[in-house]
């Protein structure tokens, strides 16, 4: 009787085995069509999605960006100094007949903001066939001559102009109808350092900044107009001196500028009614400043007026 049951048993067992591996099979075949199926339906979206990309890509080259329709006809460069319009056009590297839309605007600007000569640049687009570039010019109040070596062994006298911001200018074409350059006008800064020179960067020194506020300020000071502003040495410790077309040597500290020349402007009216002119002034002392006078028809007058800054804007 158990050799019997063992047998049934044995018999029973069998039956499970058999049954368990036919599901293990269907189980895996049903995964494996579900698997081909997902990735039937990724494959197809994806190829669908390059296909509809690829479609609005040619759509929008051949009705956007190679359509005539938007072609610059109206190519409109404005700017408030005296660089060329066709110089500023090459610079952009726009012309008439490029498409509009596909232009791209940041590249255009920063073109052109890399001239020594341009301080910021606005690109407008006006559609359908126009574009708009507005220039503003780096206004030059001071410069720096320094003799450098040329090729060939040749020493040259060459002229930085410098900004009120200090960015530094070396060459600066001219409209045709742009009013005659006077260069010399300008005042000297003299001391600069010539590794700081470097053109559409900004010098940093601190006494350059003070000396470049010191000419920005002396136009709009009491002072401006009784004298000529020739030369500001920045070589000195602390200190800025200031010479005057009529011989005057004047001191300055590197702060309180504006206070200094209301100052200057107290001293000359003096000098005036004693009939003396100032000969040497030390402002940077700030009681009681040091003075040495001058007979009053010793000194040449003052113009009457300054001479343009090479690159004056018209609209100032």
């Amino acid at each position: 009787m158990w050799l019997k049951r063992i047998r049934k048993n044995r018999r029973l067992d069998r039956g499970h085995v058999l049954d368990v591996k036919l599901r293990t099979r269907e189980v895996r075949a049903a995964r494996l069509r579900l698997a081909t199926t997902a990735a039937g339906l990724a494959l197809a979206t994806v190829g669908g999605l390059y296909l509809l990309w690829r479609a609005g890509d040619w759509a929008l080259d051949q009705f956007v960006f190679k359509n005539d329709a938007f072609a610059i006809r109206e190519l409109d460069i404005r700017t408030d100094g005296s660089i060329p319009i066709d110089q500023l056009s090459r610079w952009a590297g726009v012309k008439p007949g490029d498409n509009l839309l596909a232009l791209d605007l940041n590249r255009v600007k920063c073109d052109l903001e890399l001239s020594p000569l341009i301080e910021s640049v606005a690109v407008e687009r006006v559609l359908p066939r126009a574009l708009k570039i507005s220039v503003v010019e780096r206004e030059p109040i001071a410069q720096v001559k320094l003799l450098q070596f040329q090729p060939g062994g040749i020493v040259r006298l060459i002229s930085y102009w410098l900004d009120e911001s200090g960015h530094v200018i070396q060459s600066m074409p001219v409209r045709a109808d742009a009013p005659a350059q006077c260069p010399d006008a300008l005042p000297v800064l003299a001391g600069v350092n010539a590794v700081e020179l470097n053109p559409g960067r900004a010098v940093t020194a601190p006494k350059v900044s003070a000396a470049l506020r010191l000419v920005a300020a002396f136009d709009k000071s009491p002072m401006a107009g009784l004298v000529d502003l020739k030369s500001v040495d920045v070589s000195g410790t602390e200190v800025l001196r200031l010479m005057t077309g009529q011989g005057t040597r004047v001191t300055f500290a590197l702060d309180r500028l504006e206070e200094q020349l209301r100052y200057w402007r107290l001293v000359h009216d003096h000098g005036r009614k004693i009939g003396k002119l100032i000969r040497t002034l030390d402002l940077s002392v700030t009681n009681n400043a040091p003075v040495l006078w001058l007979e009053a028809g010793a000194a040449p007058p003052a113009s009457k007026s300054r001479s343009p800054s090479p690159n004056r804007k018209k609209h100032v």
